[in-house]
């Protein structure tokens, strides 16, 4: 008798990737950084900023003392969804990224500002975002993804200004489209857009 294999209709539920969006100063990548030490000890955070004057080297700086010796840290300026998906592949040479837990990208925004800069039209820079969505659709790590919200603002004077601003909201949507949580900071506070608001960002007295 023989037996014919049958797809298992109920596949295996991918970790969590979960999407913070506000304004600057808005609480956003502490939210995602909270989220993130909550799901494992060992983290690995993605920068895509790069310091370019000593005012953000800085920042750098300061960002990597407030996340603490748990933290691993991987500068990736323009290519993160060639990042994501080694890292998605195994364990490469870097040792600390190789025993991360959990993945923290920030941000968006700045990554979008990156390509632009780096010459690409607005036709390819989305082209890399469903990069980074195809990549983060076949993540085996939760991920949480910052980015910016620039929508509640003024419109840019600048041609450059404006076409930042499509692309981001374009960006914006595509990630939000496949991220549960997403969580909207603003003032501090953390809002649910889908899904339940995590425990360990609700407001405590």
């Amino acid at each position: 008798m023989s037996h014919t294999a049958v797809e298992n209709p109920w596949p295996a539920r991918r970790p969590a990737c979960a999407l913070f969006v506000g304004g600057v100063r808005s609480g956003k990548s502490g939210f995602a950084q909270r989220w993130a030490e909550a799901r494992a000890p060992r983290r690995l955070y993605v920068a895509t900023c790069a310091a370019a004057d000593a005012e953000m080297a800085e920042r750098v700086r300061l960002h990597r003392a407030a996340r603490g010796p748990e933290w691993a840290c991987l500068e990736v300026p323009l290519d993160v969804p060639e990042a994501l998906d080694a890292l998605w592949a195994g364990p490469g040479p870097d040792a600390d990224a190789a025993t991360a837990g959990v993945v923290l990208l920030d941000c968006v925004s700045m990554w979008i500002a990156n390509l632009l800069g780096a010459g690409l039209d607005d036709v390819a820079a989305l082209a890399r975002v469903e990069a980074l969505a195809a990549s983060l659709e076949r993540r085996t790590l939760p991920v949480a993804v910052v980015t910016a919200e620039t929508g509640l603002g003024l419109v840019p004077p600048s041609p450059l200004g404006r076409r930042f601003l499509d692309v981001l909201g374009l960006a914006n949507q595509r990630l939000a489209g496949l991220a549960e949580p997403v969580v909207l900071a603003v003032c501090g506070l953390a809002l649910a857009l889908r899904g339940p608001l995590p425990e360990e960002l609700e407001l405590r007295p």
